[in-house]
């Protein structure tokens, strides 16, 4: 089956943004260091870029290259790292709402509704209790449980 002009619009989009959030978080590393959550959420939104490249490669469409690093600086503060992440979040939310409006392929709906569930369920939770905290206690990388499932992206 191939994709809808209004699928493939809409997974591009989609992968502007997932570039646009790894390359912003990739930024506040560099800047503080290996910061929870962002340590774990980078490597999501590199999970969830791959998955979005794999589904346009599989129906023959080539994606475009990762342009955002270095369109993209660190806020001030971890604190403020945490507040806009917890907006981006919110942000992408909406984004996918609005883009499954249109996209009715099911492999499609399928990584774009997983995507949206990562963000929604891990992402802008984990951005919250970082920023409630004002950025404190975030030192150290990776820790945390990882669990593999069948099909989607990797829960955070």
């Amino acid at each position: 089956m191939s994709l809808s002009a209004a699928t493939v619009d809409a997974l591009l989009e989609a992968l502007e943004d997932e570039y646009k959030a790894r390359a912003t978080y990739r930024k506040v590393i560099e800047a503080f260091g290996p910061v929870r959550p962002f340590v774990n959420i980078v490597e999501a939104e590199d999970r969830h870029a791959r998955a979005l490249i794999a589904l346009l490669e599989r129906h023959g469409i080539t994606p475009p290259e990762d342009s955002w690093p270095g369109r993209v600086s660190a806020p001030g503060s971890v604190e403020e790292a945490c507040a806009a992440g917890v907006e981006a979040e919110i942000e992408n939310d909406a984004m996918y709402t609005r883009l499954l409006k249109v996209v009715s392929e099911p492999d499609a709906r399928r990584v774009m509704e997983n995507l949206r569930s990562a963000s929604q369920d891990r992402h802008l939770p984990a951005f919250r209790r970082c920023a409630s905290r004002g950025g404190a206690g975030h030192g150290g990388g990776g820790g945390g449980r990882r669990r593999r499932r069948g099909h989607g992206p990797e829960p955070e």
